[in-house]
């Protein structure tokens, strides 16, 4: 059996760019593909915490160490530049790949500077 996790996670990214008439969908600073794991043409989920749109896109890399987040073709209908969004990637895991498993989270500041990193989501309180 398999199971779909998540595998990566930028919460709280602020959208620099949303390019309407550019190819490819993502374009997300390099080095933070590279400290996730993320690849280029990767398929990733983006859920729009200033509209509440949510749409599936894939990443193109972005210059490094530029904090990019440009939104670019079709899906910059939905983000403009200055919103607040949660980027995640899922994958397939098995039974066994599940007992080392954890997934990259990085936590951004509203400057997409990064504020933490981590591999645990705290657990919610009542």
């Amino acid at each position: 059996m398999h199971n779909i996790m998540l595998k990566a996670k930028f919460h709280m990214a602020s959208v620099t760019h949303a390019v309407l008439n550019y190819e490819g969908s993502c374009a997300i600073d390099g080095e933070w593909l590279d400290m996730t794991g993320l690849r280029e043409y990767e398929q990733i989920q983006i859920y729009n915490k200033d509209n509440g749109e949510r749409f599936t896109t894939y990443i193109i890399r972005g210059e490094e160490g530029s904090k990019m987040i440009s939104v670019n073709g079709a899906a910059a209908w939905k983000a403009s530049i200055g919103d607040r969004v949660i980027i995640c990637a899922y994958a397939s895991y098995s039974e066994k790949e599940l007992i080392e498993y954890k997934p990259a989270l990085v936590y951004l500041n509203k400057d997409n500077t990064i504020n933490h990193t981590s591999n645990a989501i705290p657990v919610q309180l009542g």
